[in-house]
């Protein structure tokens, strides 16, 4: 866990991710509210929240007596969400950056092709 940000949101930012990288495929159900409490070691009013934030975003749906699934094209929607976010958090300001530095588009591209291949 993170001390920067809430449990709640670090818990509902670890199910995105791990349902972007497929380990929770769509239609398959999540750990528990007690199962991420006690991973966690975290109250489980705490997890619910998290897990809260997904289902309000309509990333998990809620089956009465079984548990939370994921909704079907929740992946996709992430991705596209976090692609836009990628571009706003990390792409323009280091334009801005290289910019300012005189750092012209083929020496950036060049330096982010390097990073790449390490």
């Amino acid at each position: 866990m993170d001390d920067g940000k809430p449990i709640f949101t670090q818990i509902a930012e670890q199910l995105e991710n791990d349902i972007i990288a497929g380990t929770f495929p769509e239609e398959t159900q999540v750990p528990s509210i007690n199962e991420f409490a006690g991973f966690y070691r975290i109250n489980p009013a705490t997890a619910l929240k998290g897990v809260n934030v997904l289902v309000d975003a309509g990333v998990l749906y809620k089956k009465r007596g079984i548990g939370m699934f994921v909704a079907e094209g929740s992946r996709s929607r992430l991705i596209a969400e976090r692609r836009a976010q990628f571009s706003t958090d990390y792409v323009r300001p280091l334009a801005v950056e290289a910019q300012k530095l005189g750092i012209s588009v083929d020496e950036l591209t060049d330096m982010i092709r390097k990073e790449t291949a390490q």
